[in-house]
């Protein structure tokens, strides 16, 4: 009935992978936790809905475990990592910010490893706290995390997330109004922090977290809506709560109302519509856009044999925004030194020479590159008053100075 639903999921996890290079290499921890979270959760999405895609029978029960766990803690990894990309940017942006330094930089990324990956953890073993039974089988949905719907399952499951998201909306306003405030002088301001961002790159992560922001408030809310319309069960004792946990309910299609359907239905595809969305802020960016043409100058050079010139000969690498300066050949450093000391031209130091020198040329030039500059004194003749063969003045015409 879902042929879609893996075609969907996978299709997100691919594409929520495209940005990851250039994230990787600016190091941030907040924009890869969120790709990595959405990876993972959209590939367990896509083997559950092939893997119970016709029936609702009870079969890879550790795997379920395992899956359900992870689905819980990406309810609140996600507005936590956006709390953290929107704590950064106000940071950042702010008047009072002189400059980064490299212990900044790892306090900063120490804070994020534990928010985006530490408070899911804790996040997961609380889970356990209103988890009344293992899990849930859905037909066409696979395996799905259960909450014992109680004031303990609300603060737990819903208002943690919620947190995050508020905390996120204070600091994305914050970067805002610090954007308005200094948009004359923003990119020199951002030049002066060190923090390696471009108002473009600013900005797209602004809009980013802004939009995920927004769409986790939104999702959160309808969930717990959803969650909430049989009202709160009684919470009488952890006994009472956990005494069938070994319990796996089992819910075809045919046993499921059109209502709740739908709303699992919705709910399902709130995942891979995140990672479309991530990939959409950054799919067309001047960095995408710029690694796009050299992943297909690498296709064309390498794989189809074409002679292409291209601004970065390795795809999805740093070389693109570094200039590379071609060395002096070797008899161009080698007369430099035959020269005297008032012509001798300023001295390049370069990290290697071409490879298409032999060992020994390389080794060389290399030696001659290292060596003080040569000085060369004129050497003092006596020569005698008169020049002997055509008796004129000693420095004449044909003799040499």
């Amino acid at each position: 009935m879902f042929a879609g639903l893996p075609v969907g999921a996978f299709l997100a996890a691919l594409l929520v992978l495209v940005p990851l290079p250039w994230h990787w290499q600016a190091r941030n921890v907040a924009t890869l936790s969120i790709i990595a979270w959405l990876f993972v959760v959209n590939i367990i999405y896509g083997i559950n809905a092939i893997i119970w895609g016709s029936d609702a029978i009870i079969r890879f029960a550790p795997w379920c475990d395992i899956v359900t766990k992870i689905q819980i803690g990406s309810n609140v990894a996600l507005p936590a990592a956006c709390f953290c990309l929107d704590w950064n940017l106000a940071s950042v942006a702010s008047i009072n910010r002189v400059r980064i330094t490299t212990q900044d930089r790892r306090r900063r990324r120490i804070f994020e490893l534990v928010i985006c990956w530490g408070v899911p953890a804790v996040y997961m073993t609380l889970h356990y706290i209103v988890q009344g039974h293992r899990f849930d089988i859905v037909q066409g949905f696979g395996c799905r995390p259960t909450t014992y719907v109680s004031w303990p399952g609300v603060l737990i499951i819903w208002v943690i997330p919620l947190l995050f998201t508020l905390a996120a909306c204070r600091f994305a306003g914050l970067a805002l109004y610090y954007f308005i405030l200094q948009r004359a002088m923003f990119s020199k301001h951002l030049q002066s922090t060190n923090s390696g961002l471009t108002p473009s790159r600013y900005l797209r992560l602004l809009a980013l977290s802004l939009a995920e922001m927004f769409w986790g408030l939104l999702v959160t809310i309808l969930n717990m809506r959803f969650s909430l319309q049989a009202g709160l069960r009684p919470w009488i004792s952890w006994e009472n709560v956990h005494s069938d946990f070994s319990r796996i309910n089992q819910y075809p299609l045919l046993a499921i109302p059109s209502t709740a359907l739908s709303w699992t239905l919705f709910l399902w595809w709130t995942v891979p519509v995140s990672a479309m969305l991530f990939f959409l802020f950054f799919a067309f960016g001047e960095d995408a856009m710029r690694e796009y043409r050299a992943a297909v100058g690498w296709v064309r050079r390498t794989v189809l044999r074409q002679s292409v010139q291209s601004e970065n000969k390795y795809p999805f690498s740093s070389s693109s925004h570094s200039t590379y300066v071609h060395p002096p050949s070797l008899a161009l450093v080698s007369f430099t030194f035959l020269l005297p000391v008032s012509q001798h031209a300023p001295r390049a130091r370069w990290s290697s020479l071409s490879a298409t020198k032999s060992p020994s040329s390389r080794q060389r030039s290399l030696r001659l590159l290292r060596a003080p500059p040569r000085t060369f004194k004129r050497r003092k003749l006596n020569y005698p008053s008169r020049c002997l063969p055509c008796s004129l003045p000693s420095r004449c015409a044909a003799r040499p100075a």
